[in-house]
């Protein structure tokens, strides 16, 4: 019996240890969990030192860096990042009138109660005036003296001032350079050196098929946007409106990059990270056509300004359709090549200028020029761009089809206006 009672003492010392250990667990674990019950704040100067002090230790959120997942992928990347700081909006700013409204009575003065303030017509006036933006494009810049390339049409606006606004949002006022008369290109000047100035490549080597990078103000909103593609086409020419100007492009470099309005005037970077040609038209009705001009003719330019402060390009003054084999089944030609001299659709687009070099030759409309000094007019070789080959003052030799017959003219080029 009193071996049973002392079993029965034992395991009812050792039970009750055991229920005190889980209730001290139980105020341990709500202790930790951060619940305030007015027991815990009583009983918790009884439970040990470290179960008192002890609090829950989170670990840090750690917020991993994207890895690209491709070497392409991160050739792009890498050219985004390099090239943020060089790529500009360029924007125009102008002395607008501020026109309010304000109301008569048109029967005031004439003593009538009946009608007098019954009646009020709105009338308008000019109260002074605003300076506002009326347009926005992209550059980049070409040197890191303050040289800042972008398309013509950006900066057509007269009477307007221009504002280079950089990436990091400090704005500088810009100065026209020059302006192309062939091509959509202008040069700005802005009072600032030691910038970041972009690599220039080698547009003659572009081959189609090859990855290329956009990079612009889309919509004159959203700064910097990427666009990525292919070259889709080479030589193009499209007839080109905007900035209140049209004009006809030749040798244009075709993208499927999307190009939006506010990306024109921004650069063409190839895998290389080079600038390969200056974005200036899209394809309305279509989706992904745009084109950028090569970045070989803006290089003359800059070379010119630095030389001379002025663009100038050579002048023969006719204009014209590059031949194929489709326009000389549809218009019934004797060659499939060439320049044909046709007028445009305005009357104001003659074929050829009056006092130009080729009215002086002897070039009439519906004539066809094949050559130029030896070589053939193609869709590679353009007039235009046989022309830019030459400088102002050459005497060129063309070989022409004129009223049936081939013959040979010469023709000194003079400055384009």
């Amino acid at each position: 019996m009193k071996q049973l009672l002392k079993t029965i003492i034992i395991t009812s010392f050792f039970s009750s240890l055991l229920a005190i250990g889980s209730f001290v667990g139980l105020l341990y674990g709500l202790k930790n969990t951060g619940v305030d019950f007015g027991v815990m704040n009583f009983l918790s100067q009884y439970l040990p030192e470290k179960v008192i002090e002890r609090e829950t230790i989170r670990e840090p959120q750690i917020i991993e860096k994207y890895i690209p997942q491709t070497t392409q992928e991160q050739i792009i990347v890498d050219i985004v990042k390099k090239s943020q700081d060089s790529v500009v909006s360029v924007v125009a700013t102008k002395d607008l009138p501020v026109i309010e409204q304000y109301f008569i009575d048109p029967f005031q003065g004439f003593g009538n109660d009946f009608f007098s303030g019954g009646l009020q017509i709105p009338q308008y006036r000019q109260k002074g005036t605003e300076k506002k933006e009326v347009s926005s494009g992209t550059g980049f810049i070409a040197t890191s003296d303050g040289l800042v390339l972008t398309n013509k049409h950006v900066v057509m606006e007269e009477g307007a001032e221009f504002t280079v606004i950089m990436n990091n949002g400090n704005k500088y006022p810009a100065k026209v350079l020059a302006k192309d008369p062939m091509q959509d290109i202008a040069i700005l000047k802005i009072e600032k050196t030691n910038l970041p100035a972009v690599k220039l490549g080698d547009s003659d080597s572009i081959e189609v098929g090859q990855t290329v990078v956009a990079i612009g103000n889309a919509l004159g909103e959203f700064k910097n946007t990427v666009s990525t593609g292919v070259v889709s086409g080479l030589f193009r020419t499209v007839t080109a409106s905007g900035g209140g100007m049209t004009e006809t492009l030749d040798d244009l470099i075709q993208t499927d990059a999307a190009i939006n309005p506010g990306n024109s005037g921004g650069p063409l970077f190839n895998l290389s990270g080079e600038v390969i040609g200056i974005n200036t038209a899209m394809s309305q009705g279509a989706q992904n056509i745009g084109f950028a001009l090569p970045i070989n003719k803006a290089k003359k330019d800059l070379d010119q300004v630095k030389k001379t402060g002025k663009i100038s390009q050579p002048f023969l003054g006719v204009r014209y359709i590059l031949i194929n084999k489709e326009i000389q089944q549809k218009n019934n030609l004797p060659v499939d090549y060439g320049a044909l001299i046709a007028k445009g659709e305005n009357q104001a687009d003659v074929a050829v200028v009056p006092g130009s070099p080729a009215d002086k030759a002897g070039i009439m409309e519906n004539d066809i020029i094949l050559e130029i000094n030896g070589k053939k007019i193609t869709k590679d070789s353009t007039l235009s761009k046989l022309l830019q080959n030459h400088n102002i003052g050459d005497s060129i030799k063309l070989k022409i089809y004129h009223k049936g017959e081939e013959k040979i003219i010469e023709a000194i080029l003079a400055e384009r206006k």
